[in-house]
């Protein structure tokens, strides 16, 4: 069985989100609904769902999310009940009508692959330009470091409501608590398919609403999501990195160098944690290449302050 859980704070698109989970062609599945302490009642809004939707609501006396999205979102999947899956599906996005179908339709693929982490093919619809993007797909079967590469490379995207996981993984690894749930979705699909292969489901679609509510927004808190963008590269480089095939290590290298830079964040530490990583992976010319870039940046720097 399968369980949806909604972390509800916004009422402006959640309309939408209850109308495509009604709509679903297969009904096998229960949603669980955790009001945020929302200042937007949506009680007179579930009402018109009840008998269409089989769904749990609890409204939380105390707003968590402006505190820890994590957070909420556990607090959310602590009313799931016996389900062997789990989606978190944020309050704005929307299922095709046959994503539960396909989901269960791949099932066998999915046990057979020994999957602990689906995900669903996406549209992101731009609220602001009124634009919808074409679809975006995966390979079917995705070694999870090969997925991340391509994330942190800029080649593809990824959001939380996209995904289907086990819940006996999130019971093992949880989502990790970076500061606005900023990466803490990426982290826990490396983790949650303990760094194996995640299935994709290119039949069916997940939207993704893009708007001025949302903090995936480029212009908003950018000092406080460069902190955890951060925190979840140190993960991946100085934990995880040897988890990656080589030519990976040397572009993921290079994208943390640039991201350091671009935060101003190169001291002498920086430079002898890549250094070494660069050196035991027997990149020599781009050790050099890149104490030369450093001292570069470091010399821009000083003549600036």
């Amino acid at each position: 069985m399968l369980a949806i859980a909604i972390p509800y704070y916004k009422l402006t698109f959640f309309e939408a989100t209850l109308t495509s989970l009604a709509n679903q062609t297969d009904k096998r599945f229960k949603v669980y609904i955790g009001n945020d302490a929302s200042p937007e009642d949506p009680l007179f809004l579930l009402d018109q769902y009840k008998g269409k939707l089989d769904f749990n609501y609890y409204k939380f006396e105390e707003n968590l999310g402006s505190k820890s999205l994590v957070k909420q979102w556990d607090r959310c999947l602590s009313m799931t009940e016996q389900e062997e899956w789990i989606m978190v599906l944020c309050d704005d996005d929307t299922l095709s009508t046959n994503c539960v179908a396909e989901f269960y339709e791949s099932l066998p693929k999915i046990d057979g692959g020994n999957c602990n982490v689906v995900r669903f093919a996406t549209l992101v619809k731009q609220m602001r330009l009124k634009k919808i993007s074409s679809l975006y797909e995966h390979p079917e079967l995705e070694k999870a470091t090969d997925f991340m590469y391509r994330r942190m490379t800029n080649s593809t995207r990824s959001s939380l409501s996209e995904y289907i996981f086990r819940k006996d993984m999130y019971m093992r690894y949880g989502f990790f608590d970076y500061f606005l749930a900023w990466h803490s979705d990426d982290r826990a699909w490396l983790e949650f398919s303990e760094f194996k292969y995640i299935y994709s489901i290119n039949t069916a679609h997940v939207c993704f609403r893009l708007s001025e509510e949302n903090i995936s927004r480029s212009d908003f808190m950018i000092k406080e999501k460069n902190q955890a963008t951060l925190a979840f590269y140190n993960f991946v480089i100085f934990k995880h990195i040897l988890k990656f095939k080589r030519f990976q290590r040397k572009e993921l290298l290079l994208v943390y160098e640039q991201f350091i830079y671009k935060i101003n964040k190169g001291n002498f530490s920086f430079f002898i944690r890549v250094f070494v990583l660069l050196f035991i992976n027997l990149y020599f010319v781009q050790s050099i290449k890149f104490a030369r870039r450093l001292l570069i940046h470091l010399h821009k720097n000083a003549q600036r302050s």
